[in-house]
């Protein structure tokens, strides 16, 4: 069996050339080739186009290229984690092309594959996909992607063996995978290089074939930025957005897939107990997840799509992110709990868009919004000033259509039923009259005594 190459990190970064395309791996900082890209940033390299989740975070990883000009487009899902990367954007210094996170995956996991391109319903109707090639099949408005390819891929796993074969740790498969196949040449960075066979071929997640550069690079918490301590990020939520977590658990049953979004919905995760028997799915690629640890951070466990470390529950399992949208698009996943900025009596959802800044920032709201079984909505009943968030039409940029089962705010639970906006309880300290005066779209009144309070 071959033996590849194993060079310095300064010897593998020179194979990235001006103006190529630079394919690099990672959730956030997790499964993230740190070492290459500052490696990287010490040549005198320009012009990229980097392709990527997100582009590190300020002055770590991509961060660094960024801060050098070295990059001159983006492509990726989720550029709001790095405010540097916005304000480039902004001033125009960056490039950026926006793609919903399960459509990168899948986009490079074609490109890998030497498929031309796929059909998606993620996204369509919205302005991520407004000049995109459409078709209607088996009934639904599906969005064409072509593939994604790289000149070169960085990548990072935890093993890798002296013929390339490379295993990864937790959840650091993300974009590895996908990467790994979808480039010229495929440059890994590995915490250990051993000798061939001591990885069993079952634990081999990207065969040597891919491999073309191993450069041996040792973790420590700094690279892992936001993601290395579990209090780095923590808030204590209010009792209000409390309530709401509260309501949206009562709707989970035992047995049920779920996935929950960003903001109110990570605070059902902590509600969750394991006698409740409910599988906890993250699209950056675990099955499983348990609750919050107490202290420690992405050293030690994995993360979620928050990119928060948490535990793993007995019977948990790891993947990269295009089987995790995969499953999500083939509607395995249950129930999604998201939150949102605006729903209308259509069921149509906002919840990525802001008026007056940037479109930067997508991650896995359109796969998660069009392909769960059940899609549940919490938010505020009102924006901050009273204007209320469900409302007869949506004005702010749409995540996906006629998709919202049920909304629960600090005011009310709706349903949709029979296509109709239906209220079907009061939440506590809330009245029907104040309820009416703060929605902006009629709905039909579905109350029981027991719903009034």
């Amino acid at each position: 069996m071959r033996e590849l190459p194993i060079l310095t990190l300064q010897e593998a970064a020179a194979y990235v050339q001006d103006g190529q395309t630079l394919l690099v791996g990672g959730f956030g900082m997790t499964g993230n080739p740190v070492h290459l890209l500052h490696a990287l940033a010490e040549q005198p390299t320009k012009n990229l186009t980097y392709v990527a989740n997100n582009v590190g975070e300020a002055g770590i990883g991509g961060g660094r290229l960024l801060r050098n000009g070295q990059i001159k487009k983006a492509i990726g899902s989720y550029f709001t984690s790095n405010r540097e990367a916005v304000q480039a954007a902004q001033e125009g210094r960056l490039e950026v092309q926006l793609l919903p996170q399960g459509t990168l995956a899948e986009a490079l996991r074609a490109g890998g594959a030497g498929i031309g391109g796929f059909f998606t319903p993620t996204a369509a109707g919205t302005l991520v996909a407004q000049e995109s090639e459409t078709r209607t099949i088996d009934g639904q408005e599906m969005v064409f992607v072509p593939a994604l390819r790289g000149d070169v891929a960085f990548i990072r796993a935890w093993r890798a063996d002296k013929a390339g074969n490379l295993h990864y740790r937790l959840t650091e498969q993300n974009f590895n995978k996908v990467m790994a196949t979808a480039a010229k040449v495929v440059i890994a960075e590995a915490e250990e290089i051993v000798e061939v066979g001591q990885i069993p071929p079952e634990q081999v997640h990207t065969p040597g074939l891919f491999v073309d550069v191993l450069v041996q690079a040792t973790l420590t918490p700094e690279d892992l930025g936001s993601s290395a301590d579990i209090n780095s990020g923590a808030k204590k939520a209010d009792e209000s957005r409390m309530t709401i977590a509260r309501r949206a658990l009562k709707e989970l049953q035992p047995g049920d897939v779920v996935n929950l979004g960003i903001g109110i919905p990570t605070l059902v995760a902590n509600l969750i107990t394991s006698d409740m028997n409910i599988n906890m799915h993250t699209e950056n690629g675990m099955l499983g997840v348990g609750p919050a640890p107490q202290d420690g951070g992405a050293m030690d466990y994995p993360v979620n799509a928050g990119k928060i470390p948490v535990t793993a529950l007995p019977g948990a399992s790891y993947f990269d992110s295009a089987d995790s949208f995969a499953m999500i698009r083939g509607r395995h996943i249950d129930v999604a709990v998201m939150g949102g900025l605006q729903v209308d009596a259509a069921g149509n959802l906002a919840n990525w868009a802001v008026p007056g800044k940037p479109l930067l920032g997508v991650g896995g709201a359109m796969d998660l919004a069009s392909g769960a079984a059940k899609l549940i909505i919490t938010m505020n009943h009102t924006d901050p000033d009273g204007t209320p968030k469900v409302v007869a039409e949506c004005s702010l940029p749409l995540t996906a259509k006629g998709v919202v089962d049920m909304i629960i705010t600090d005011k009310a639970v709706f349903e949709f039923r029979n296509g109709q906006l239906t209220l079907t309880e009061l939440m506590p300290g809330a009245t029907l009259e104040d309820v009416r005066a703060h929605t902006g779209a009629f709905f039909v009144e579905a109350l029981t005594d027991a719903t009034r309070s």
